[in-house]
């Protein structure tokens, strides 16, 4: 099966309502399918009288076997009495049927799919009392049928292939977490994921569910990357020395992206950096694929180009939204953020739109000597994209507690959350504010990158309105971070390059939950959120049953608790006005202070939750045509 990719569709039936396989190309070869299918579906096994409520990627590889036609053999050992079983087996008796027939497993009847290779993710068990981390362990099994592969290969072959998995992951996560990685040891044992699969296999277990220590780095996005890169180049490793080949490995997204309106008329200009990875000398990009979306509508196949620079034609009265990746002979990046422009037809300005909302987190962290755990009501975390692993809200806190299960023990949770897709980062907001602009009217608007801003690549002074993003961003205080990742809401840089917009006679917008709250812990940059921005830091509002705002004649509402639509702004700030600057919003029913507007010799409108975070699009359509014609009024 090949992932093809995610596609938008309008709602109802339509015409364009398909995705179309096509095998024109200047490559030589043969494109075939025997069906496409759309999304994994729900769950449809009944067990005890029902199914399980739950989409079919939440449940075990025994009843997808079932649910996509494998024989009975495959899925049902143990004749439908202890399905957990089943569930194991299953994983290496679908790739053997998958793969019978092939080069790699000729010996066994099946389907004759050339699968080289079998890996099993897992977590462990088991805490450390000095809340040290446990790290990684591999398994693997070289004892079982005279110690050869069903190809007639020495099963060794397993052993290299965990030995490169471990290596790799401890070397990646001590080099871009600046921690000493543990790397277990390198079991050569029974185990049916290692013993049965007819081809390479491994057992990883990454790191201990039930340790503290481990999983305050499993729960951090950036870690995820981290790992899944890892494990994605050991597997490449392992199948270029099977294979004697040299490789080369994916680059790394780009950054420092930029749109502005380009020279010709009808035009925008697009630049990006490229970023090499000082892990993997190879991954270097070799090319770059463009992405473009039109209004609401899903992205293009991409256009590809050789420079750092794309310009695209665009009508006026659309937005055009545009997203980049690097590609070299490895394969292709993970995508950019998304930025979007758009040309009125009747201009009579221009805004900047600077996407500052980049963070990626886990969930609040707890850690003292009595609790350790997460605190999914004080700050849930930024998923990217969106988050399946959580199934409920940590209750269970107590280190005294720590490797035993049941309630009141270290990291027992509730299970509200379970099978819920929880809203992260999408990396999209600039088309959100971009959306209300163009329901405003007359203004124009491009969006930039945060560090394009900081770099000095992106001058303000060009624009008229300036509205920076911040969404959740801020200080990652957790002790633990990942390179260079830096979320602070106003980096030193962006201080100056608003200050001098500021001494320029500028407009500045700026909304965020936290941006209060993330300047307040030193004087200097108090001083820029109060003497620039005009406002001050309260407290962050505690009570969070309503997502209730009232402002500019209207009561608005924003999510206050994890959901699958859009992220959760649990804890945002309350900001107070410092003359002459005035209160705009209060948060309901306590009329705490949430928004803060000042006019001078420039004009400042600040938010203290994230405009995209307004539920409705027609609030945001009419805050946002309050708050350019705040800015244009004489």
């Amino acid at each position: 099966m090949v992932y093809l990719g995610t596609f938008e569709f309008d709602k109802g039936t339509n015409d364009y309502g398909m995705v179309v396989l096509s095998n024109e190309s200047k490559e030589k070869g043969i494109v075939c399918a025997d069906a496409v299918r759309f999304g994994g579906g729900m769950g449809n096994i009944v067990r005890g009288g029902s199914t399980s409520g739950l989409p079919r990627y939440l449940e075990g590889a025994r009843y997808s076997a079932q649910w996509y036609g494998m024989p009975y053999d495959v899925y049902g050992g143990r004749k439908g009495s202890n399905d957990y079983i089943d569930d194991i087996n299953t994983r290496a008796n679908a790739v053997n049927y998958l793969s019978g027939g092939s080069v790699y497993n000729p010996t066994e009847k099946g389907l004759g799919v050339p699968l080289e290779m079998t890996l099993a993710l897992h977590s462990d068990a088991g805490f450390d009392k000095e809340d040290d981390i446990i790290g990684s362990l591999a398994i693997c099994t070289t004892n079982f049928n005279d110690e050869k592969l069903n190809a007639g290969t020495n099963r060794l072959a397993s052993r290299d292939l965990a030995d490169i998995m471990l290596s790799q992951l401890q070397n990646d996560i001590s080099s871009t977490f600046n921690l000493p990685w543990s790397r277990r040891q390198l079991w050569d044992r029974n185990y049916s994921e290692t013993r049965l699969p007819a081809v390479p296999s491994t057992i990883v277990e990454l790191l201990s569910h039930q340790n503290f220590a481990d999983m305050r780095l499993g729960h951090d996005p950036n870690f995820k990357f981290t790992v899944g890169r890892a494990l994605y180049k050991s597997v490449l490793r392992f199948l270029s020395t099977q294979h004697n080949k040299d490789f080369i490995v994916q680059p790394l997204p780009v950054d420092h992206f930029s749109i502005r309106f380009g020279k010709k008329k009808n035009t925008v200009e697009l630049n990006w950096n490229a970023v090499n990875d000082p892990l993997e000398p190879t991954a270097k990009p070799r090319e770059y694929i463009v992405y473009t979306r039109v209004g609401r509508g899903g992205f293009d196949n991409g256009i590809t180009v050789n420079a750092t620079t794309y310009t695209a034609k665009i009508e006026p009265g659309l937005v055009y939204s545009f997203k980049v990746a690097a590609v070299n002979h490895g394969g292709e990046s993970f995508p950019s953020e998304i930025l979007s422009a758009y040309k009125a037809r009747k201009e009579r300005g221009r805004v900047l739109i600077i996407n500052g909302f980049d963070r990626l987190s886990a969930p609040a962290i707890v850690n003292n000597e009595q609790q350790a755990g997460f605190d999914m009501e004080e700050d849930p975390g930024v998923a990217y994209l969106s988050d399946i692993s959580i199934c409920g809200v940590q209750t269970g806190f107590d280190r005294t507690k720590g490797g035993k299960e049941g309630k009141g023990c270290l990291g027992y949770s509730t299970g509200e959350l379970e099978g819920i897709q929880i809203a992260g980062n999408t990396f999209d907001y600039p088309f959100i504010h971009g959306k209300a602009i163009q329901a405003a009217g007359s203004f124009s608007f491009v969006s930039c990158s945060d560090e394009s801003v900081e770099s000095g690549e992106v001058p303000l002074d060009a624009y008229d309105v300036v509205d920076l993003i911040l969404g959740l961003e801020k200080e990652n205080t957790s002790g633990i971070q990942a390179g260079q990742t830096y979320y602070k809401t106003f980096s030193s840089a962006m201080q100056r390059a608003l200050t001098s917009y500021s001494l320029y006679g500028g407009n500045i917008f700026v909304s965020g939950a936290y941006i209060g709250s993330d300047m307040s812990s030193s004087q200097g940059n108090r001083e820029f959120t109060e003497k620039i921005l005009k406002y001050g830091y309260q407290a962050s509002l505690q009570e969070n049953r309503s997502g209730n705002i009232s402002g500019l004649g209207k009561t608005i509402s924003i999510p206050r608790l994890p959901n699958e639509r859009s992220y959760a702004v649990t804890k945002p700030d309350c900001l107070v006005p410092l003359a002459p600057a005035f209160s705009v919003f209060s948060y309901l029913p306590g009329n705490q202070s949430a928004g803060v507007a000042f006019k001078g010799d420039y004009r400042t409108f600040v938010m203290g939750f994230p405009f995209e975070s307004i539920e409705s699009e027609d609030d945001r359509a009419s805050i946002m045509a309050s708050i350019l014609k705040f800015f244009s009024d004489k």
